[in-house]
């Protein structure tokens, strides 16, 4: 097994509060880690039908039978168990009782806010991070090797075709997780709609513009992308604006949490396909955000990532505030340095006074260096201030 950064922090939470909830999407590895984690704890999953039917008659008797502590799985089929769980970590006052997982981040979030506030430690976890493959025999060379074939779990621990693995991963996310979240009449759209998306990885959104292209209304669209946000299909990047005093666009840029995902839905089918993709500066972008917010989830902070372009097309890929100071990221697939790699980076210097120390090149190839302008890392490094 692969070990996952998140579980120290699990185990941490453990001592502390009665109740963890872990949300992330489906195949992330949720079951894996919490049941390696916690390998003393009664284990019991709602996709069971007999086991939803019996938790959803009588939750209460349900829950009664581990009240030393239990793994939930999938808690998302069963929200009225978030009421008892909170009559009994109420009454027994003991930390690391409930162990919760669910694939659908609203769902699980209402149940804590509703129910849990206080008496609950929330995380996320994403598919593996470059990082926690880096010593592991799934270690890729190539950069592509990670765009084309994404980092869920399940393809690398039984060394799947990726092409075959997310043809049935998007087929079974449609037809379960969309029809049980939302009312989509017509699914053949809504898939649609997913490469669509697809092919606006790494850029800045137009929501008139998908819907036109597909005959859905604005309102949809909005709809719509929020559904691929709560099941972490996708992640929206806010623009950044504080202290700035030019005009600056308005509208976010989205992106997938999983490279390879967004690779498939562009029907790229080799990693060669990859150097000649019109989209291969944007695929690696998304590629190294992912990476940047599986070490924000991970360690289980809430750091918000924005990225900053102007009216005259000035842009940081990526800025994010650590404590009172401002961190700017350019992104590059190139494996050459380049100086116009860092036009951006000392614009956002010349604006913000920002110090060289928290500048940082992301590109593509392997040279680490710290220069008078900022810092160069390889995509195999990829780390951040916490």
């Amino acid at each position: 097994m692969i070990k996952r950064t998140l579980s120290k922090y699990l185990l941490q939470s453990a001592k502390s509060m009665p109740v963890i909830a872990i949300t992330g999407p489906r195949q992330s590895g949720k079951t894996t880690l919490i049941k390696n984690t916690f390998p003393d704890y009664p284990y019991v999953t709602l996709e069971d039908l007999e086991v939803r039917e019996f938790a959803k008659s009588d939750p209460k008797g349900f829950l009664m039978q581990h009240t030393e502590g239990l793994i939930i799985d999938e808690i998302q089929y069963v929200p009225e168990l978030f009421s008892y769980i909170q009559v009994i970590v109420d009454e027994k006052k003991k930390n690391g009782l409930f162990i919760l997982t669910g694939s659908h981040n609203f769902s699980l979030l209402a149940g804590v806010t509703q129910s849990l506030a206080g008496r609950v430690s929330l995380y996320e976890l994403l598919p593996f991070s470059n990082q926690e493959l880096l010593n592991s025999p799934y270690k890729i060379d190539q950069y592509e090797g990670y765009i084309f074939n994404g980092l869920y779990p399940r393809i690398y621990d039984k060394d799947l075709s990726p092409t075959t693995w997310l043809s049935s991963y998007i087929k079974t996310y449609i037809e379960r997780d969309v029809r049980q979240i939302l009312n989509v009449g017509n699914l053949s759209t809504f898939q649609q709609f997913i490469k669509i998306c697809a092919g606006r990885t790494g850029q800045i959104i137009n929501l008139s513009s998908i819907g036109n292209e597909i005959g859905i209304s604005y309102q949809t669209v909005k709809k719509w992308l929020s559904i691929l946000e709560a099941t972490y299909i996708i992640f929206l990047l806010p623009p950044y604006y504080n202290n700035f005093n030019k005009r600056i666009r308005k509208s976010p840029k989205l992106y997938f949490y999983d490279p390879g995902l967004a690779s498939f839905l562009l029907g790229i089918r080799t990693q060669d396909q990859i150097n000649t993709h019109y989209l291969k500066g944007e695929l690696f972008e998304t590629f190294i955000l992912s990476e940047i917010k599986k070490q924000i989830f991970h360690s289980g902070k809430d750091i918000p990532l924005y990225f900053w372009r102007d009216n005259n097309e000035n842009e940081v890929d990526c800025i994010y505030e650590n404590g009172n100071k401002l961190v700017g990221i350019e992104i590059k697939s190139g494996r050459t340095i380049q100086n116009s790699f860092f036009a951006g980076l000392n614009y956002l210097k010349k604006m913000t006074n920002t110090s060289s120390d928290n500048l940082f090149l992301y590109y593509g190839g392997d040279e680490v260096q710290t220069r008078s302008y900022g810092n160069i890392v390889s995509w195999r490094h990829i780390t951040i201030s916490l």
